[in-house]
């Protein structure tokens, strides 16, 4: 027997962390730089977005290695810190922190020139964009888990807006709009200097790297997922700027409060407008009206990203001590880092209402994020070059590609950023200089010493039993019920020819607000896991079963425990249950709804669990659980020898001219069911009733007994398996243990699961 380190729930697939890192790169970059962009470089703009592209790109490579041999929160920050020391760390720190609030006041106040149609540094678009900070301030502060599918409803839209509006403007394209394409005088270094502006939209795909605890198979999905989160969006920027700048001439283009709805009008206008009875629908109307709407929704999701990205940063910098922990105290009741989204957002409002510009926010935010990635780079070579015993990534940049990765990556950063503008340079070299003032001045006694690669890479899974073993899944939560259900779970696989062994887990649930890995900062949580899992081990000493703890961090326990029953291969998992129904979204719970749904092995509900039952009876029907249940109550006889146990067969009363014997046939139906179940005779008592009323007379008949065993019915989904359903009226009615099982199924794939998997291996 093992303990077990906290680990964070790896249920994140390629098209997930695909989903993740788009949603926040399809934002509101491409709705508000095209104007900014064109007034700088002209059509050659778009070759900017190319540059920008590959410069993220290249960082994508080495934040790939980086993230799957140091996967833990911070993302550029962790990696940079625990690689070159402390120093570059806080500079690294302080700028990715200013960069993102950098970024969120240049989103927001988008967001003010789309819905208002004005200029950026009008009163009105200053004080929409307050509101809204404010609004997304107070909704992180309050940990709304609501986001997350929000987020990805939201990215959706986007991606089709965006999609329609590069087909529709292609077709508007005035190709003498494109020339001259570099403009004549300033030539190719302006291009470069736009590229620093446009790297704002590539901030994003760093996401990614920060959930590498929670990707699966990260050594494939990782890098894969990066670099199609990074492609994808440079392909639909280059587009757009081709559109816009081939529809609108770039004066009227640089002039506009609202560039790519101006250009939608344009470019749908094209196709006149459509007579419905009294009214015309204007094409161009509908254009620019779609591209309004989704510059606001795509300003806000990229706000909101980068506020959750910047209170993670914080969460980082406390945890090494070079920032105060005072920052990362969790919420009581919310569970989210409450003071660093507040401070994040006070940071953000003072930005919003300053008087900097509108691209100097952009460029600033883009110059901090360029001298993190040159960091990264050279992370990546000092720890090729040190090649500590810890750093084993699951993925490393191919030979044939190192050291020209990382070395051209960090060239890339540099002169992108030697061509930005002056004032660009001077506040972000302002910034740089805080953070060194800050490490001289505090971070530097207070941090924690670190090596090459700092602190553990990642917790050892504990082994497991050799050879075949049949193992049983064990969710603990609840103290007062932990110890009967190990007993059942225990009595359940010593019931079978192979060796047993008990997988206990707990999950505590975070919402998206909140690192997974700033669950060491609840300390009450993490004891009462700790707590639980140690009794957990107590309990299989006892009982003399083998047994492994888990302890992970999660978004939702459901999903993370069907992760951990593929990833166990287990036969069985057992569950404790509360016996509530809910008609809202789910039925048992969120947590059992997806276990009964879709784990392949056998689930077992257990509610009111005693320690020592005295009677069992299960009910031994014809339902298509009926010998599943009859087996669970066998092997819980069998742990229990001082029990008895009874197979209950209630049969309808026969019409007068029935020659059947309702009596013989229940006692056939108990023997086949005992029969499956591999019951002996002298293990069980037959008892068949004949009556009316089914229903309640099998209700009434199970309440003789202290421990009732059910078989779930039905054959689908867990609503038609037991809404209204007897199982469900002796969960109801019942005041004594009631376990409800369900046997092994093996679920037909949905086109959608058979796409995921398809993608997903090749």
């Amino acid at each position: 027997m093992a303990d077990s380190d906290q680990e964070l729930a790896r249920d994140l697939g390629f098209l997930e962390a695909y989903t993740l890192g788009l949603g926040t790169m399809i934002g509101a970059g491409i709705f508000v730089l095209p104007g900014i962009v064109a007034d700088s470089a002209g059509p050659a703009s778009m070759i900017s977005f190319v540059i920008g592209g590959v410069v993220a790109l290249l960082a994508a490579l080495s934040l790939s290695e980086l993230a799957t041999g140091m996967p833990k929160a911070g993302g550029s920050y962790y990696y940079v810190n625990h690689a070159l020391g402390s120093f570059f760390g806080t500079i690294v720190g302080w700028g990715m922190w200013a960069g993102l609030m950098f970024a969120t006041a240049f989103y927001m106040l988008g967001f003010g020139q789309y819905l208002l149609d004005q200029p950026s540094d009008a009163l009105a678009v200053i004080l929409a964009g307050l509101v809204m900070a404010s609004l997304l301030v107070a909704i992180n502060y309050r940990g709304v888990k609501e986001t997350g599918s929000l987020q990805n409803v939201i990215v959706i839209l986007l991606v089709g807006l965006i999609i329609v509006f590069i087909l529709v403007g292609l077709l508007a394209i005035n190709p003498d709009l494109l020339d001259p394409f570099v403009r004549e005088g300033e030539g190719w270094p302006v291009v470069a200097a736009t590229a620093g502006t446009v790297f704002v939209t590539f901030i994003g795909f760093e996401v990614i790297a920060t959930s590498a605890e929670e990707i699966e198979d990260p050594g494939r999905n990782l890098p894969l997922s990066m670099i199609a989160a990074v492609v994808t969006p440079t392909i639909l920027y280059v587009l757009v700027m081709l559109v816009s700048t081939g529809t609108l001439p770039v004066p009227e283009l640089a002039a506009s409060d609202v560039p790519v709805a101006d250009v939608a009008a344009e470019a749908a206008g094209q196709f006149g407008a459509l007579a419905l009875g009294e009214y015309t629908l204007e094409f161009a109307t509908v254009g620019s009206i779609l591209m309004i709407a989704g510059a606001v929704l795509a300003t806000i999701s990229s706000a909101n990203a980068s506020i959750l990205s910047a209170a993670r940063v914080n969460f980082a910098m406390g945890r090494d001590k070079i920032l105060t922990n005072w920052l990362n105290k969790i919420h009581d009741e919310y569970r989210t880092p409450y003071r660093a989204i507040l401070a994040t957002g006070a940071v953000i409002l003072a930005l919003i209402a300053s008087p900097l510009p509108i691209d100097t926010l952009a460029d600033v935010a883009s110059f901090m994020f360029l001298i993190t990635y040159a960091l990264v780079h050279a992370a990546v070579v000092v720890l090729r070059r040190a090649d500590p015993d810890e750093y084993d990534p699951d993925f490393r940049i191919p030979s044939a590609l190192y050291p020209v990765v990382p070395f051209v990556g960090f060239l890339a950063c540099i002169g992108v950023m030697l061509q930005m503008a002056t004032v660009v340079q001077a506040i972000g070299l302002g910034i740089v200089l805080v953070g060194v003032l800050w490490y001289r001045f505090y971070a530097k006694e207070q941090a924690i010493s670190t090596t090459l690669i700092g602190e553990a890479v990642a917790p050892q899974t504990p082994e497991a039993v050799e050879g075949d073993a049949y193992r049983v899944v064990v969710p603990v939560s609840n103290p007062e019920t932990e110890r009967p259900l190990l007993k059942y779970a225990a009595a359940s696989a010593a019931g079978e020819d192979v060796a047993g062994e008990l997988v206990a887990v707990n999950v505590i649930e975070v919402p998206p607000q909140t690192s997974p890995a700033q669950i060491e900062f609840e300390e009450e949580r993490v004891d009462r896991q700790r707590q639980l899992l140690d009794t957990a081990r107590d309990v299989a000493e006892d009982l003399d079963v083998s047994i492994r703890t888990r302890a992970i961090v999660g978004r939702s326990a459901g999903d993370t425990l069907l992760n951990v029953v593929d990833e166990e291969d287990a036969d069985h998992i057992l569950l404790g249950w509360a016996g509530e129904r809910r008609r809202r979204d789910v039925i048992f719970g969120s947590t059992i709804d997806p276990l009964l749904e879709r784990a392949p092995c056998d689930v077992t509900l257990v509610k009111d669990p005693t320690e020592s039952p005295d009677d069992i009876v299960t009910l031994a029907g014809t339902g298509p659980n009926a010998s599943t249940s009859a087996r669970r109550a066998g092997e819980l006889h069998r742990a229990f020898p001082d029990s008895t146990l009874t197979l209950l067969n209630v049969q309808p009363e026969p019409d007068e001219e029935a020659e059947i014997d309702p009596d013989d046939v229940g006692h056939e139906t108990i023997e086949d069911v005992a029969d499956e179940a591999l019951l002996r005779d002298d293990e069980y008592q037959s008892r068949v009733v004949v009556a009316d009323e089914i229903q309640d007379t099998l209700v009434g008949a199970v309440a003789e007994y202290d421990a009732v065993v059910v078989g779930a019915t039905g054959t689908s989904t867990v609503a038609q398996a037991l809404y209204g359903s007897i199982p469900q009226r002796i969960v109801t009615e019942s005041d004594g243990t009631v376990i409800m099982a369900r046997g092994e199924q093996r679920t037909p794939r949905t086109f959608r699961q058979a796409i995921i998997q398809r993608l997903e291996r090749s």
